[in-house]
């Protein structure tokens, strides 16, 4: 297997990871829905579970794997407030969880030149 296909392979595996959570454990990510969006943090911790998995499938298909890696740049820079929130909203948290939701942040980065990456690597085959 290539890299740059090794590489998709394992972007796909980490968004369907995180898709999964987000149903396996609905109430940790209930608490990072931004409270300016409408409706149920529910139906945004389901919805944006739903478009992960959609997004990890699209990664782990050869077709559509460029589309899908611009869509998961996108996503992951769509999310960044929902990680600000998070730490603004655990501030009062014992201090790890504090460390951890502002590590977050920073974590974005590498996340979306990961998917960027995999996009470039895909339009160039």
């Amino acid at each position: 297997m290539s890299r740059q296909k090794r590489s998709a392979v394992l972007l796909a595996g980490f968004v369907g990871g995180a898709a999964v959570l987000h149903f396996a454990v609905p109430k940790a990510f209930d608490s990072m829905v931004p409270r300016i969006l409408p409706g149920a943090p529910r139906a945004w911790t389901y919805g944006s579970g739903v478009v992960e998995l959609a997004l990890a499938a699209g990664l782990a298909h050869p077709r559509t794997r460029a589309a899908a890696a611009r869509m998961t740049a996108g996503l992951f820079v769509g999310v960044f407030p929902a990680n600000v929130q998070m730490a603004l909203d655990w501030r009062q948290r014992p201090g790890p969880q504090q460390v951890a939701a502002w590590a977050r942040l920073p974590v974005q980065v590498p996340l979306v030149l990961w998917a960027r990456n995999v996009a470039r690597g895909t339009d160039r085959a």
